[in-house]
């Protein structure tokens, strides 16, 4: 590959790795090839049109077939370039935390449509976030809830390393701590919003899942066991001590019931639910029968 890009211009680099990622029958080949030449060449889409003309160093070529060979070897985009854009925020992710998923925006939506239903915006708020990761959920609550501050556990310290990192490069690191711990153990509440992402394949089905997520996502942050709903029998029990407002949970697809029930079992109720762009329902809100109004702070 580096032969035929040494000399060659951005727009033919772009072509060449789009055609050689096709026949690899990769699902997105233009969209991979333009970001990994544009990560190389330190360049968005606007800057990669205008430098379409403009020769490929060695040094670049080489980078970019690096880059080749670990999408070729079935690496994810964002596991090579460290990062993921989630809720328009750039988070670096790392081999410690799952990489942000689309759906998982169905989460913040969902809260944030519960929270408008309580009052406005600004106002003071806590909310905890179970199983923080890279901190997705709660950064992204923090840039839409201006007065709130909040708390992501994780009972990974290097995963909490790559949330404290995010916050660090968001500007939120005054509104958001993170602490080891397992789901909501080390906490105490009331908070106005607990928010989750838990590991939610049941443990024989992680070999069924797609290469990319089976062998780089972290096992931990998939593996919900035997029957995938372990970790929502945790957090429904944190919740029910901690929440003094809406708990919103993302779900695997057919646990609406199951988790319901569970919840319900803890003393909660559902409020309404939220489906992704493939119309699964992937996110769940509930209220407890006991919430009690969190003090600000």
């Amino acid at each position: 590959m580096i032969a035929t890009l040494r000399g060659a211009s951005v727009a033919h680099a772009r072509r060449a790795l789009a055609e050689q990622f096709r026949a690899a029958d990769i699902e997105s080949p233009e969209l991979d090839a333009r970001v990994l030449i544009g990560h190389a060449l330190g360049l968005d889409h606007a800057g990669l049109v205008r430098a379409a003309a403009q020769q490929i160093s060695d040094l670049t070529a080489s980078q970019i077939d690096r880059f080749a060979a670990r999408r070729l070897a079935g690496e994810p985009v964002a596991r090579i370039l460290g990062a993921r854009e989630f809720w328009g925020l750039r988070l670096a992710v790392t081999p410690a935390v799952l990489v942000p998923r689309p759906e998982t925006e169905t989460v913040v939506e969902l809260a944030l449509a519960l929270m408008d239903q309580e009052g406005p915006r600004t106002r003071p708020l806590r909310i905890a976030d179970l199983g923080t990761g890279s901190g997705a959920l709660l950064l992204a609550l923090l840039t839409e809830l201006p007065g709130a501050c909040g708390v992501g556990t994780d009972i990974d310290p290097p995963a909490l390393a790559v949330a404290r990192d995010n916050a660090a490069r968001l500007d939120l690191v005054a509104r958001a701590r993170f602490v080891a711990a397992d789901y909501g153990h080390a906490l105490t509440g009331p908070f106005h919003l607990v928010v989750s992402n838990p590991p939610y394949i049941a443990s024989a089905g992680i070999a069924t899942l797609d290469a990319e997520v089976r062998e780089h996502d972290p096992r931990r942050a998939l593996d919900g066991g035997a029957d995938g709903l372990e970790a929502y029998r945790a957090i429904a029990a944190d919740a029910a001590r901690l929440a003094g407002g809406p708990a919103v949970v993302e779900i695997g697809r057919g646990q609406e019931a199951d988790v319901e029930r569970l919840f319900a079992a803890a003393g909660f109720r559902l409020m309404t639910g939220r489906r992704d762009l493939a119309g699964i329902t992937r996110a769940l809100g509930f209220v407890s029968h006991a919430s009690r109004a969190p003090g600000n702070r």
